[in-house]
C-alpha cells in the first residue's frame, strides 16, 4: 500500500538507510512498497533484489521534483519503464531546465499528482495521490468528483521523532540555512512514517474507491529484473565470430612483435588463453581495450596496464600491457577463468593531462547514449559533518574548526555541541552528495539510460547515479580510465630530452631501463626522489634495507610495503630472510616450492591461493573466495572466515598435522587486507624502472618534468633541490624566459609563474602569450604598457626578480613602477607607446642587503633559491655528522643540523609517534624516529632547520637517528623589517614542511611477529 518511500539515497531528504527500510516494512507485514527517491534511482536493484528475499512486492520509481517541490510521483509498470523516466529526468539534468508541470506520456508508467497539482486532464495511467489527512478536503465538490481517480498516498520519509529532527537538519543542510529558518515548505509533513496496513486501510475505510484504486496501481507494476544478464557492450566488430577472429588474427602479430618468430611456449599460451576468452565471450571487451590503446598510440601518448590484466600474455601481446607473464610465472587463471561470469578488469594509467583526451575518444567511439562514468556516494565524514551540523546550529567558523580538527573527547560540553554530536553521529555514512567515480566508465549494450538517470557534472563526462558495486552486480563491468602523474613525469621527461637535448628515448622499450646496471646501484641505495611508487621515505628505507638492485626484488617490494603484507608481520620477515637466506627453513616443502621467490613469505594475493590450493587442496571456488578477499572486491577477514572451516577439513584429509594448519591459517588470515597481485606489483616495477633510468641519465630534463607535473609524495621546493643536487642551475621566474611551468634551457632551470604567491594565473598567462606574439619585453615601461596588470602584481614580478634583465635594482624598479603606474590610463596601453622615447627617471641609490632576496623568496615561493636555507642561520654550525657517514656511527649518538622535508605521523602502542625526513647542510638526505615521550618535550615546531640529537640505528644497511632532543634554529633577522622588530622573524614562518599522517594500527614488532623459521613437521 507503500507508493511512496523514500530511503537515504534521497539525499539530504530521507534518513532511512535502504535495508532498514525493507526490515521495517517486513516488521509490519507489509506485502508490496515503491522505493521513490527523490529524481535518482540509485537504491532500485539493491531494493528490488532485498524485497524478493522476503516476499514483499517491490515497485520502484522515481519522485519528480525541482525545488524542493513534488510535481508527481512515477511508478514504473515494467522495466521498460524505468528507462523511460530516467531519459526523461536526464535531458532535464543535462539541460538545466525545470520539469514541466504535468508529466510526460510514459508508456509503462503511472504517475501519481500531489491533491494541491492537479492537471486539468488525466489520463488514464495518472491518478491524485491523497494521504489520510487531505481526506477532509474531499467535502470540496470538485474534488470528491475525482475520487475514481485517487489512491492512497503515505509517503515515508523517516521512522522515529529523532529522525525527523535528522531529516529538519539534513534540511537546513541542503539549503544552507540556519535550522531555525526552515519553514514548513523546506520539510516533510510529521505523518510521513510506515505504519502497518491494517491502520492504514483503517483511515480510508470509508473511501473503498481509494483502497481498490491502490491495489490496481499495485496490481499493475510488475517489475522484473535479470541481475546475472551481461550489460557491457558485447561486440567490438558486428557479431562474435569476426571479434573472436580479429583478436586472434592481432594476438598472433603481437606475439612475434613480443617474442620473436618461433617461441612455442608462448604460443601455447596465446592459443591457451584465446581459447577461455573465446568460451567466456570476452573477446570484445578485450577488443574494446585494444582499441583505446590503438588510439592512444596514435596520439603518441604513454600508458601504464596494470593490474590483474597483466597476468594475460594476449594482454602482453596487444600492447595493453608490457609485464611479460611467462617471465613472472603470472598464471592467466588469476585474470580469468572459466569460473568467472564477469569481465576481466583491465586497470590502464595515464599521464593527467592526456586523460581526458582518452576519454573524448571513448565517448564519440561508442556513443554519448552508451557511455558514462560510474558514480559514487560522496559520504557524510567526521570533519564533514560537524562542519555542517554545527552550521545549522548557528556555530561560528572558530568552533566548527575546533570540532572537525579534534575528537569527540575534547570537543566543549556545551548543550548545543551535544546536539552537533548527538544528530551528526546518526548521519555517519550517510551518503551526502553524488560524484563520478575516479576512473570507472561503462560502455553499455543498450542506451545507459535504461537503467540510469545520468548527470552532468562540471567535469563535463555523464555519470551513473549508482557506484561500481551496484554496476558489478546489474551485469556491468567498468573499464578503469586512470590518470597519474607518474606517467606524466616519463612523458614529459622524454620530449624535454628530445628538446633540450635532440636525443630520442624510446622509454616504451622497458628492456632498455629494466634491471639496467646504474639504475639498479641507484635503487640500492634509495636514491629514487621523484620516482613513481619508490620514493616515500617508507619506500626508500625498503628499498635500503633490502638492498634492492634487481627486478625481482622490485616487484616484491612493491607489494611487502602494501598495510596487509606490512602488517602481517611480513614484510619484517621478508627482509630478514631476504638477507639471511641461510637462517631459515621453509617450514613446509610446498612454501618451497610454490613460495621460493620470496623466501617462503607470503607477498602477493596469488601466494595466499597458491597455498590453500596446494597445501590444503581447496576447490576453485574458495581459492575465489579468497582472491576476491585479497582484492578491493571483497577485502575483509569476515570473506576469509567463510572457507575457514573447509580449510580444516581438508588438510585433515591430507593428513596435515592440526598444529602446522593452524599456523599457516594464521598467516592466510594475518594476511586479508590491503595486498597486491603480482602482476600489479610487476607493472608499478616497470614503471618505476622507467622513471629511474630518466632519473638516472637525464636527472635535470626529469625534475623539470616532476616539477611541472606538480611533484608527487613531497613539494615543489624538494624537487627543485633535486635538480640542483643534479647539476641544474636554478633561476627565479623571468618575464623574458620563464613560462607558467618550468622552463630548461640547457642546464638553466627558470622557475615557472605557476609557482609564485599572488600572481594570478591569468596574468601568468597572458605574459607568455603576450612575449610569444610580440617579442621580448624591453623594460618595464614595454611591459606595463603590453600586459594589463596592477601594481601589487608588478611588484610581485619586481620582488622575485623577474626584470632583472633590465639591470636595474629591484628598489630601483620599485619605484619606477610606481612612478609610471600613478598616471598611467589602461585604455592608453597600446604598441604606439613603444615608437615614443622611454623617459628617463633620475632614481635614488638604495644600499640592499644580500639576503633581501632570498626572504623575498621566502615570501614568494615558500623557500630561498639564491642561497641556501643554512645560510640564513644565525649560526655557523652544520653539525658534527653528515647523512653520507651515518652507516658509521650505529648505536652512537650524533648531533646534526639539519632541514625539515617532511614528517610522517604514526600510531604505536605507546603513543603518537613520528618519522622524519631531512637533508643536512650538503643537501644529502637522512631519516629520523621521534617517540611520543620525546615528542613532548621537544615537538616539532613547523618548516626550517633544526638542531638534532640522537642515536643512530642501523636496519639491515639503513640508518635511522631516534631522536632525543632537538630544537628548532633562528634565521637572521629579516633585513627588509630591520626598522620592525615584530616582523623581524615572521618570514621563516612561511617555510613549509610535507606532513602526513597512518590511521592504521600499529605495525608488529620483531617478537610479535612470531614466523617460523624452522621447518614444521
Amino acid at each position: 500500500m507503500y507508493l511512496n518511500c523514500h530511503s537515504y539515497h534521497s539525499l539530504r531528504y530521507g534518513t532511512i538507510p535502504l535495508e532498514d527500510l525493507i526490515a521495517q516494512a517486513v516488521e509490519l507485514n507489509i506485502s508490496a512498497m515503491a522505493l521513490t527517491d527523490i529524481n535518482t534511482v540509485t537504491g532500485i536493484y539493491e531494493f528490488i533484489k532485498e524485497c524478493k528475499k522476503v516476499n514483499i512486492k517491490p515497485l520502484v520509481g522515481i519522485e519528480f521534483r525541482d525545488n524542493n517541490q513534488l510535481k508527481y510521483i512515477g511508478l514504473a509498470t515494467q522495466f521498460k519503464g524505468v528507462g523511460e523516466m530516467n531519459r526523461f529526468r536526464t535531458k532535464h539534468n543535462f539541460e538545466q531546465t525545470l520539469l514541466p508541470s504535468k508529466a510526460p506520456n510514459f508508456e509503462n508508467v503511472i504517475c501519481i499528482y500531489p491533491i494541491d497539482s492537479i492537471p486539468e486532464t488525466l489520463a488514464e495511467n495518472e491518478y491524485i495521490g491523497i494521504t489520510s489527512e487531505q481526506l477532509i478536503k474531499l467535502y470540496d465538490a470538485q474534488l470528491k468528483a475525482k475520487i475514481s481517480k485517487m489512491v492512497i498516498l503515505q509517503p515515508v520519509t523517516f521512522r522515529t521523532k529523532k529522525e525527523f529532527n535528522l531529516h529538519k537538519i539534513l534540511r537546513a543542510i541542503d539549503n544552507n540555512i540556519l535550522l531555525s529558518k526552515l519553514t514548513e515548505s523546506d520539510y516533510c509533513s510529521t505523518s510521513e512514517v510506515m505504519i502497518s496496513e491494517k491502520e492504514l486501510l483503517e483511515k480510508f475505510s470509508d473511501y473503498p474507491e481509494i483502497i481498490e484504486n491502490t491495489l490496481k496501481v499495485i496490481d499493475s507494476c510488475n517489475v522484473e529484473f535479470e541481475f546475472e544478464t551481461p550489460r557491457n557492450k558485447k561486440y567490438y566488430t558486428n557479431s562474435e565470430e569476426s571479434d573472436i577472429a580479429l583478436l586472434t588474427n592481432l594476438a598472433k602479430q603481437g606475439l612475434k612483435w613480443r617474442y620473436g618468430d618461433y617461441n612455442s611456449q608462448a604460443l601455447q599460451r596465446v592459443e591457451k588463453e584465446l581459447k577461455v576468452i573465446n568460451e567466456l565471450k570476452f573477446s570484445g571487451y578485450f577488443l574494446m581495450t585494444w582499441d583505446i590503446i590503438r588510439y592512444s598510440n596514435s596520439c603518441g601518448f604513454l600508458h601504464i596496464g596494470r593490474g590483474s590484466g597483466a597476468n594475460s600474455i594476449v594482454s602482453y601481446c596487444l600492447g595493453i600491457t608490457d609485464i611479460c607473464p611467462i617471465e613472472l610465472d603470472l598464471y592467466f587463471e588469476r585474470f580469468l577463468n572459466v569460473n568467472r561470469k564477469s569481465p576481466p578488469d583491465f586497470d590502464i594509467d595515464w599521464s593527467w593531462k592526456e586523460r581526458d583526451t582518452i576519454l573524448e575518444y571513448i565517448f564519440n567511439r561508442y556513443g554519448a547514449e552508451h557511455v558514462a562514468f560510474c558514480g559514487t556516494n560522496v559520504e557524510f565524514k567526521y570533519r564533514s559533518i560537524f562542519r555542517e551540523v554545527g552550521k545549522v546550529f548557528g556555530l561560528p567558523k572558530e568552533e566548527l574548526d575546533v570540532l572537525a580538527k579534534n575528537p569527540m573527547s575534547l570537543h566543549d560540553g556545551n548543550k548545543i555541541v551535544k546536539l552537533v554530536q548527538e544528530y551528526g553521529m546518526l548521519l555517519e555514512k550517510y551518503p551526502n552528495q553524488r560524484s563520478m567515480h575516479s576512473c570507472g566508465i561503462i560502455i553499455s549494450e543498450e542506451p545507459i539510460t535504461n537503467f540510469s538517470v545520468l548527470e552532468m557534472p562540471p567535469k563535463g563526462f555523464p555519470i551513473v547515479l549508482f557506484d561500481m558495486h551496484v554496476a558489478e552486480d546489474i551485469g556491468f563491468e567498468k573499464f578503469d580510465i586512470l590518470s597519474q602523474r607518474g606517467i606524466g613525469h616519463i612523458d614529459d621527461t622524454v620530449k624535454l630530452i628530445e628538446k633540450n637535448r635532440g636525443i630520442k628515448v624510446n622509454i616504451r622499450d622497458t628492456s632498455i631501463s629494466k634491471n639496467e646496471a646504474l639504475a639498479n646501484s641507484y635503487l640500492s641505495i634509495g636514491k629514487t626522489i621523484g620516482c613513481f611508487y619508490i620514493e616515500s621515505p617508507a619506500m626508500r628505507g625498503l628499498l635500503r634495507r633490502l638492498k634492492c638492485n634487481d627486478y625481482i626484488t622490485l616487484v616484491a617490494a612493491s607489494s611487502i610495503i602494501r598495510p596487509g603484507v606490512a602488517q602481517s608481520g611480513m614484510m619484517k620477515e621478508y627482509i630478514f630472510r631476504h638477507n639471511n637466506p641461510d637462517k631459515f627453513e621453509y617450514f613446509h616443502d610446498v612454501f618451497k616450492e610454490q613460495l621460493g621467490e620470496t623466501y617462503g613469505i607470503m607477498v602477493y594475493q596469488e601466494d595466499v591461493i597458491k597455498i590453500a590450493l596446494h597445501y590444503g587442496g581447496l576447490p576453485a571456488a574458495d581459492g575465489d573466495i579468497l582472491r576476491r578477499a585479497m582484492s578491493g572486491k571483497g577485502r575483509s577477514k569476515a570473506a576469509l572466515q567463510k572457507v575457514k572451516d573447509h580449510f580444516f577439513e581438508c588438510c585433515k584429509a591430507k593428513g596435515h598435522p592440526e598444529k602446522l594448519s593452524t599456523e599457516i591459517y594464521r598467516q592466510i588470515e594475518s594476511f586479508a587486507g590491503y595486498s597486491f597481485c603480482k602482476a600489479h606489483s610487476a607493472s608499478y616495477a616497470v614503471e618505476s624502472y622507467q622513471s629511474l633510468y630518466l632519473k638516472v641519465y637525464y636527472p635535470i630534463e626529469f625534475m623539470v618534468a616532476v616539477i611541472n607535473n606538480q611533484g608527487g609524495f613531497y613539494r615543489t621546493e624538494v624537487y627543485i633541490h633535486e635538480a640542483k643536487m643534479s647539476g641544474g642551475n636554478i633561476n627565479n621566474p623571468c618575464v623574458n624566459n620563464s613560462n607558467f611551468e618550468t622552463t630548461l634551457y640547457g642546464i638553466e632551470i627558470y622557475l615557472g609563474f605557476m609557482h609564485l604567491e599572488g600572481l594570478e594565473s591569468r596574468i601568468a598567462q597572458f605574459i607568455v602569450k603576450e612575449r610569444e606574439t610580440n617579442g621580448n619585453y624591453l623594460s618595464l615601461e614595454d611591459f606595463i604598457n603590453r600586459v594589463p596588470i596592477g601594481i601589487e602584481s608588478i611588484q610581485t614580478l619586481i620582488f622575485i626578480g623577474a626584470f632583472r634583465f633590465t639591470g636595474q635594482s629591484k628598489n630601483q624598479l620599485l619605484v619606477k613602477a610606481r612612478l609610471i603606474m600613478v598616471n598611467f590610463k589602461p585604455e592608453d596601453r597600446s604598441w604606439t607607446l613603444l615608437q615614443q622615447p622611454i623617459k628617463e627617471y633620475t632614481l635614488p641609490v638604495l644600499q640592499r642587503s644580500d639576503y633581501e632576496d632570498a626572504f623575498d623568496e621566502i615570501e614568494l615561493l615558500g623557500f630561498p633559491v639564491s642561497c641556501s636555507p643554512f645560510d640564513l642561520l644565525q649560526t655557523k654550525f652544520r653539525g658534527d655528522v653528515l647523512a653520507k657517514d651515518l652507516l658509521k656511527y650505529h648505536k652512537k649518538t650524533v648531533r646534526m643540523l639539519a632541514y625539515l622535508i617532511s614528517r610522517k605521523q604514526v600510531p604505536t602502542k605507546m603513543g603518537t609517534m613520528y618519522f622524519g625526513t631531512w637533508i643536512d647542510a650538503e643537501g644529502a638526505f637522512f631519516d629520523t624516529a621521534h617517540f611520543a615521550d620525546c615528542l613532548k618535550k621537544y615537538p616539532f615546531q613547523g618548516g626550517g632547520c633544526y638542531l638534532l640529537l640522537g642515536q643512530v640505528e642501523v636496519d639491515f644497511h639503513f640508518p635511522t637517528i631516534t631522536i632525543t632532543k632537538m630544537a628548532k634554529m633562528p634565521f637572521i633577522a629579516d633585513p627588509r623589517y630591520s626598522n620592525s622588530s615584530d616582523r623581524e622573524f615572521k618570514t621563516q614562518q612561511n617555510l613549509k614542511e610535507d606532513v602526513s599522517s597512518t590511521q592504521r594500527q600499529p605495525y608488529p614488532q620483531e617478537h610479535e611477529i612470531n614466523l617460523p623459521r624452522l621447518k614444521m613437521n
